[in-house]
């Protein structure tokens, strides 16, 4: 069959716009735009994500948000998560999977005062603790530590308790609470649960197993582009920086700025494994121990398809090093 020239024209025009056409996808973040998220930011204002044929949104998290809600109805097609998160949907029949760990260290840690000399040295200090810290990192401390329920407090996201009372210790980020700190004037020491053997990591990147089923491709390309602004945030982080303060006008420039040097410091995203398999990576040993000890402090029961929480598939031969 032949065409005249203007179909022939119109269906290479149309060929070609379909070509380029970009996938439009949507991460939904863990809480307000802040330094930890800047990869992604970042991957937008540089165009990474242009340049791997994605149209991506990002939505901030909130105190108010349940991502695994959103992500479960189709109004997400990834979220920033966490480990716990996702076994615990995984057990409930909610079909999450874990493509990749940004960070080979989960940021949750505990801010004390200077007498404090470890994370086992609590024994008869009152613990301010958020609710979700309560069914996450506390069990995982008392079993530790031998510490008590009895010593676990409100957290109510303020520091002013903590600055009053010299015994309190309290839970926090290396990015945020210790910032606080400093700018009210006070010595805190602040202790990573991650540099004492807790085992999950940080900053992962979470989809359906749908969307892995059905749209791999796509995976791969936003996990590709989501690492490489994670680097480029690390080595310039101006042009994410300019996002972040557009979508969360009461993040300081100091605050991004000392996120930023934390999160260097830290090396969330080069450390581990990651130093020789190249960042966003994860292996079944760690995961094992995760699911280990959420069976253990009896957060889950034992489930069969525990595994399916997660896949190397889109990491394992990426080799993006730090």
């Amino acid at each position: 069959m032949r065409f005249g020239p203007l179909v022939t024209g119109l269906a290479l025009a149309t060929a070609a716009t379909v070509a380029h056409a970009q996938d439009k996808v949507t991460i939904l973040t863990s809480w307000y735009a802040q330094a930890e998220h800047g990869g992604y930011y970042q991957a937008i204002a540089t165009g990474l994500y242009k340049k791997h044929g994605l149209d991506v949104t990002v939505k901030m998290g909130g105190p108010q948000v349940n991502a695994v809600q959103l992500i479960a109805a189709g109004q997400a097609d990834f979220i920033m998560g966490k480990d716990f998160q996702t076994l615990a949907a995984i057990e409930q029949g909610v079909p999450l999977v874990t493509v990749a760990a940004l960070f080979q260290k989960e940021p949750q840690g505990m801010v004390t005062h200077p007498d404090v000399s470890g994370l086992g040295d609590l024994k008869d200090k009152p613990v301010l603790m958020a609710t979700s810290g309560r069914s996450t990192w506390w069990p995982w401390l008392k079993a530790k530590y031998g510490y008590k329920d009895e010593q676990a407090r409100p957290y109510s996201f303020s520091m002013q308790p903590f600055f009053a009372d010299r015994n309190v210790v309290q839970q926090g980020f290396p990015t945020s609470e210790t910032y606080l700190a400093e700018k009210a004037g006070q010595k805190v020491k602040f202790f990573l649960f991650a540099d004492d053997g807790y085992p999950p990591y940080g900053n992962t990147i979470v989809t359906t197993q749908k969307i892995v089923r059905d749209r791999p491709d796509v995976v791969q390309r936003f996990v590709r582009a989501t690492i490489e602004g994670y680097k480029s945030y690390l080595a310039d982080p101006a042009p994410g920086n300019a996002l972040i303060r557009q979508e969360n006008p009461k993040m300081e420039d100091d605050l991004i700025a000392y996120g930023v040097r934390r999160m260097k410091e830290i090396n969330f995203l080069g450390s581990g494994d990651a130093a020789k398999l190249g960042v966003g990576t994860m292996t079944d040993a760690r995961w094992k121990q995760t699911y280990d000890l959420m069976v253990g402090s009896g957060q889950i029961k034992p489930i069969a398809n525990w595994q399916q929480a997660y896949t190397t598939q889109f990491v394992k031969d990426l080799r993006i090093m730090p």
